[in-house]
């Protein structure tokens, strides 16, 4: 990235008498600024003590108990965060019907009919939820009958991302929704043009059926978060920020950090999208507080997570949705009332994330956002955080900017969801979601993430798209890509200061966690096709290897 020639020196922390680890590759990106490119790297404890540019530099460092990686032809570069993704989501998939492996609905009502016949009747019977249906040969969910015709021996929950599910008529019946039930705020209950169920439930809806699922026990929750975040780190993860976790799962990611299987790092953003009231949120907070001071540098709590707006369907617009004139998406606060409640959580010490897709939604989010930091001058920056900022014109840019909001950023989900986006909103707009070149030029603060399970997570397929702008759809607004420099650095060392960690992460040197990914190539100079597909040859957290090897 710099003149190899311009740091010989070794680069020590201290002077240890040997290294627990001593990486020797062909570049060690550091990705300080102005260095050059490293080719050895020492670990002690966990910390990065010391860097060479040439590849024989530390080998006095070399022990007894030294591990000695060589890998002449690897790259190396920190571990990558996913500044916003769905890591419980991931997990609960771990055991469900992987429907996103299906390419049309036949195959899809296949695969929930075979699990039936091995599933006791009566038993729920759910799907992985990292698909889309317009990606299917018929470009539609499946409805109640068909999954009736499936089994209707089981409660069938399909489930598309956080916040749309599909329901058969057993999992309707448990779930208490007939012809007559009224949609919560903010939910929408799916019915036909003759006022019939279709079984599919939206946004705030989804509550209805996730309060009658059963819990897995603690047991398969912790396999689940093993296989997932061992997933993750593959793809060379180091670092989940969870923006979705309900306030009782933390103890099951602690059960988890107990029995050691968090192969990546988890920052929790508690789910505020329960609470409507002031109160509410106080009671959320309540049972928040136990969190406020624990946690390590595996698993610490982030804050707490709202959403101003829907998604896909719902997004809060300026101009109304294609071909529907009167419909300009949801808004699912006032500016007023989310400011009250982001006031009540930045007040107990905590941190704030907000979803906003649309145009008009980001408004309303900045508007709620700039009342809170007149009335608490001196809020820590970073304290207030935008979750997607999809549609993001100038004005609000410049707003975003001033008032010194980091915004995360998600290719990923841009990628999977480019033709249903369209089909909403139009090409035109979808072409203008994430411009990430003028966010960058103009001097906003940002992260990138996937939001799984909206978009699939990896490092290098988050870094390709941001870079190339491609999609499901075709390329979408190529003149916001990024360069591979830009991306690389939205999802570790400009990741690492939108997380906030007291340690040093996000860039390799003396001092930082030994968080590092070995990759076969360089990903700074690979073909793109190439990087599309890349994966890590090993991914290390604080010094041990949690994946490859």
């Amino acid at each position: 990235m710099t003149d190899p020639a311009a740091s010989p020196s070794p680069t020590f922390a201290s002077a240890p008498a040997s290294a627990d680890l001593v990486v020797r590759a062909d570049a060690v990106h550091t990705l300080v600024p102005g260095e050059a490119p490293r080719r050895a790297l020492a670990v002690t404890g966990g910390r990065i003590t010391a860097l060479s540019a040439t590849p024989d530099g530390l080998d006095h460092l070399i022990g007894p108990g030294t591990d000695v990686l060589d890998a002449p032809g690897a790259t190396v570069l920190p571990t990558f965060d996913d500044t916003h993704t769905h890591l419980i989501l991931a997990a609960h998939s771990v055991h469900d019907v992987p429907v996103h492996q299906a390419r049309d609905l036949a195959e899809f009502l296949g695969m929930i009919r075979d699990r039936a016949a091995r599933t006791p009747p009566g038993r729920w019977i759910r799907t992985t939820v990292n698909w889309q249906e317009v990606n299917l040969t018929e470009q539609r969910l499946p409805r109640t009958g068909e999954l009736d015709a499936a089994t209707d021996r089981h409660p069938v929950l399909v489930r598309r991302g956080a916040y749309n599910m599909v329901l058969n008529t057993p999992a309707l019946r448990l779930a208490g929704i007939t012809a007559d039930t009224d949609a919560p705020p903010g939910g929408v209950i799916e019915r036909d043009d003759h006022g019939r169920l279709t079984g599919r439930l939206v946004d705030k809806a989804v509550a209805l059926a996730e309060r009658v699922l059963p819990r897995p026990a603690l047991a398969e929750r912790i396999d689940g978060l093993r296989a997932a975040s061992a997933d993750y780190a593959a793809t060379g993860i180091g670092l989940v920020r969870d923006c979705l976790v309900p306030v009782e799962d933390l103890d099951v990611l602690r059960a988890a950090r107990e029995a050691d299987a968090l192969r990546v790092r988890v920052r929790a953003l508690v789910s505020g999208f329960g609470a409507r009231t002031v109160e509410q949120v106080d009671g959320l907070l309540d049972r928040m507080a136990p969190w406020r001071d624990s946690g390590d540098d595996q698993l610490r709590v982030w804050g707490v997570k709202f959403g101003i707006d829907g998604g896909i369907e719902a997004g809060a617009l300026d101009e109304p949705y294609e071909g529907r004139p009167c419909y300009h998406g949801t808004l699912l606060w006032e500016p007023g009332e989310l400011a009250a409640a982001v006031g009540r959580v930045v007040d107990r010490g905590w941190r704030v994330g907000v979803h906003a897709w649309g145009d008009r939604g980001l408004r309303a989010l900045l508007d709620a956002y700039e009342q809170v930091l007149a009335e608490r001058p001196g809020l820590a920056p970073g304290t207030l955080v935008v979750e997607h900022g999809g549609l993001a014109r100038p004005d609000q840019r410049a707003r975003a900017i001033a008032l010194g909001i980091p915004v995360t950023v998600q290719h990923p989900l841009l990628h999977d969801a480019a033709t249903a986006q369209i089909r909403a909103w139009g090409a035109e707009r979808v072409r203008g979601i994430f411009p990430l070149r003028e966010w960058l030029d103009e001097g906003a603060q940002l992260a990138a993430g996937s939001d799984f399970p909206v978009g699939p997570y990896g490092a290098m397929i988050s870094v390709w798209g941001m870079t190339t702008r491609q999609t499901v759809a075709g390329p979408q607004g190529v003149e916001h890509s990024l360069t591979r420099a830009e991306a690389i650095a939205l999802h570790t060392v400009d990741a690492a200061r939108l997380v906030g960690d007291p340690t040093p992460r996000g860039s390799l040197r003396p001092g930082a966690l030994a968080d590092l990914t070995l990759w076969p190539v360089d990903p700074l100079s690979c073909p793109d096709e190439a990087l599309r597909t890349l994966r890590p040859l090993r991914t290390v957290l604080g010094g041990r290897t949690v994946y490859g090897g």
